[in-house]
């Protein structure tokens, strides 16, 4: 199963973090996580147009990708050789191998997340932008 979250880890200053437990003490928030979520997405929000035009320009696919040993197979089978870029997530399955990983993928740009395991990791290291 495929977590759409990620865990991340913020620094602030002891003031700004005394002020969102505030916030959070009045009831504005359920809880810390929720005023982060909430900045975060506010945010977003007022990026919207440029991460639009940015995406358009870089040409990404915009959401949770995730490819099998036989998706890759599919592609070696056709002669493709797969050009991965993506805002969200990219999923290489358990079970690909580094070696059918350096066969299929030409290069790989990410902006979020990428999982695969370990090995197909070090072995497209250099295709990893």
């Amino acid at each position: 199963m495929v977590s759409k979250t990620e865990k991340i880890t913020i620094n602030m200053s002891v003031v700004d973090l005394g002020k969102v437990d505030l916030l959070v003490a009045e009831g504005f928030y359920s809880n810390r996580t929720d005023f982060i979520r909430a900045a975060i997405r506010s945010q977003l929000g007022k990026h919207d147009v440029e991460l639009q035009k940015a995406a358009t320009r870089r040409t990404l696919a915009i959401g949770l990708l995730i490819y099998s040993r036989k998706d890759l197979e599919e592609a070696i089978a056709k002669g493709e050789r797969l050009v991965f870029r993506i805002m969200g997530m990219l999923v290489l399955a358990s079970d690909v191998t580094p070696q059918l990983a350096l066969e299929a993928i030409d290069s790989i740009q990410v902006y979020g997340v990428f999982h695969a395991p370990q090995a197909v990791k070090v072995a497209l290291r250099e295709r990893i932008r």
